[in-house]
């Protein structure tokens, strides 16, 4: 892993808030992205598999770069520009619909100091502005109380359970369903993110 981080005039920020910006993914991430995976594997076990092999990165962010059914986001500390997590809008579909999936994870270094709710604040923003999106998802672990947390502090509400939802590491896991809606965020006050749009 370099000092230097592709946060630049090169891979601009889509949004920044105070502390956190947010960008898309870039092939050029790929040390960056590996090495923190790598020790954060301790941290994400058993909930989250991100990829800790640069070959695995290529093919994940080639998706998210590529498949206009996905938006991947790296969550960026301002100061200094270093990736502090990752946010990835999934499934998303278009018409009446106009909704996504959310899915994320933030690095051991950067846990519990408020830049993941920053950048999840971000994103949503975004994803309500201008990817022109009305519903987001988040499908979460009863067990996984951080990932929950997370939800619940960026105004997403228990909308039911799902048994057997998701195949994570060769089984079938359940999941509680977490949503928000543009409504939602329009009626709240902004707590989180004092976000400007990029």
């Amino acid at each position: 892993m370099t000092d230097e981080h592709p946060c630049s005039d090169d891979y601009p920020y889509v949004a920044e808030g105070p502390r956190a910006g947010i960008r898309p993914f870039a092939l050029a991430d790929a040390d960056e992205f590996v090495a923190r995976s790598r020790e954060s594997r301790e941290l994400h076990r058993p909930w989250l598999f991100p990829p800790d092999q640069a070959d695995a990165y290529a093919t994940y962010a080639g998706r998210l770069i590529e498949d206009p059914t996905k938006h991947g986001f790296l969550v960026c500390e301002r100061d200094g520009g270093g990736i502090a997590g990752f946010i990835n809008i999934n499934n998303v579909v278009q018409g009446g619909f106009r909704c996504g999936a959310l899915g994320y994870g933030a690095f051991a270094h950067a846990a519990g100091r408020g830049l993941m709710s920053e950048g999840l604040g971000l994103v949503v923003r975004y994803a309500f502005g201008p990817l022109g999106l009305h519903r987001l998802e988040i499908n979460a672990q009863p067990a996984n109380t951080a990932s929950i947390a997370l939800a619940r502090r960026a105004g997403f509400r228990l909308e039911g359970f799902s048994p057997d939802f998701i195949l994570i590491d060769g089984a079938w896991r359940d999941h509680e369903r977490w949503a928000i809606t543009a409504e939602m965020v329009r009626a709240a006050p902004d707590a989180a993110t004092g976000a400007t749009s990029g």
